[in-house]
């Protein structure tokens, strides 16, 4: 059951690396774009998020307070995504500002991740 539950991990980190990859990739290059990539990194870490948010084949006590923070995070970065792909259809291009905020709030979702014990 442990290493199930650090496959999920695994899918979940792979998600999140989509996810800023992606995101990195336009900041990089200057284009302040959504693309489908963003999309399906947030996909796969949501839902391998909520797979291990379960308490399945573990002997601890889950932090729930952190689980909550990180799931009011995602839903954050899954709206700003929907309102940059709407924008983006309708203009052309992201403001600046909701695409920096949407490499803040993956960031800080990790951040969340790793420091919050």
């Amino acid at each position: 059951m442990e290493t199930l539950r650090h496959i999920v991990v695994l899918v979940h980190l792979v998600g999140f690396a989509l996810l800023f990859g992606a995101w990195a990739v336009e900041a990089v290059n200057r284009r302040f774009e959504v693309t489908r990539l963003m999309h399906w990194g947030l996909l796969i870490a949501a839902v391998a998020g909520l797979v291990l948010a379960a308490p399945w084949g573990i002997e601890y006590d889950l932090n729930y307070a952190k689980l909550g923070v990180k799931l009011v995070v995602l839903v954050a970065i899954g709206a700003l995504l929907g309102i940059g792909a709407a924008r983006q259809r309708r203009n052309g291009s992201v403001p600046p500002a909701l695409f920096w905020s949407i490499g803040a709030l993956t960031l800080l979702n990790a951040g969340i991740a790793l420091i919050w014990r």
